[in-house]
């Protein structure tokens, strides 16, 4: 999740709640103990942050650019209607393009704010393997992940202490160092799966995230882009996401093989 060092200050000063409930593969993870709509109000902070800093995130406008933001809106509207979303009606569920052929990203902040990157759009081949990082991406929001993320990497003290104004010295140390908001190998796998169940609702094929994975291996990017680029490997994760589509028996076959290039034209 590529994030400026104003906008890690905000989530951090509002992700101060937390309970320790379990450990997985990278350490502890938590619960947030405040109430979804909290979660709601701090993505919109990240989101006015964003629209602040148009040199970082040059978003494209959603009047210009109408029918792009029609197209990819009913994309995420597809998975929200599969009843399969937790905060479906809590979370804002609000997505934008970014104009950036250079850069192979999407992130999704807590309260259900997406944004896509105009390079992995245009890297991706069809509509279906846009949909399969969709529903990974939703899964990051709906799951909490970035929160808990937050918690895992500063620590309930600390983040009190920076809330409270006690550690100005190290926070700005700590925040020039950040680029990055790394999930777990445990996010990370959820995200994939959830993308499964939430893809198997609909007419599109179930696995479109491991579409894009074997595209990444292809193409000799092994590392990938930013979003899925720590753990577990490209590899494991097309092993996991397509043993999931199995088991829940999905249909793995293109819906919309064509129609995607004509969304790719809209784009500047």
């Amino acid at each position: 999740m590529k994030i400026t060092s104003r906008i890690l200050i905000i989530l951090t000063l509002t992700a101060i709640s937390f309970q320790a409930c379990k450990k997985d593969d990278d350490g502890p993870t938590s619960v947030l103990l405040f109430s979804p709509a909290r979660d709601v109000s701090l993505g919109k902070e990240v989101q006015q942050e964003i629209f602040n800093n148009p040199k970082e995130y040059p978003l494209l406008d959603s009047v210009q650019y109408s029918s792009a933001y029609a197209y990819i809106r009913g994309l995420k509207d597809s998975i929200l209607n599969t009843g399969e979303i937790d905060y479906k009606d809590e979370f804002a569920w609000q997505v934008y393009i970014i104009q950036d052929d250079a850069t192979l990203n999407a992130f999704a902040t807590p309260g259900g704010y997406l944004y896509f990157y105009t390079g992995l759009i245009k890297y991706l081949q069809n509509e279906d393997d846009l949909m399969g990082v969709m529903g990974h991406e939703i899964a990051h929001s709906d799951k909490r992940h970035s929160v808990q993320q937050l918690q895992r990497q500063y620590g309930v003290n600390f983040l009190l202490s920076m809330a409270l104004g006690n550690e100005p010295g190290q926070v700005a140390q700590i925040l020039s160092s950040l680029g990055t908001l790394k999930f777990s190998r445990d996010n990370e796998t959820e995200a994939d799966l959830e993308s499964v169940t939430y893809l198997a609702k609909t007419p599109y094929r179930c696995d479109g995230a491991a579409t894009f994975f074997k595209q990444l291996s292809a193409s000799g990017q092994s590392g990938g882009p930013v979003f899925l680029s720590t753990h577990p490997s490209p590899e494991d994760r097309v092993e996991r996401i397509t043993a999931e589509a199995m088991a829940i028996g999905c249909d793995t076959n293109y819906y919309a093989p064509s129609s995607y290039q004509a969304f790719v034209n809209s784009l500047p």
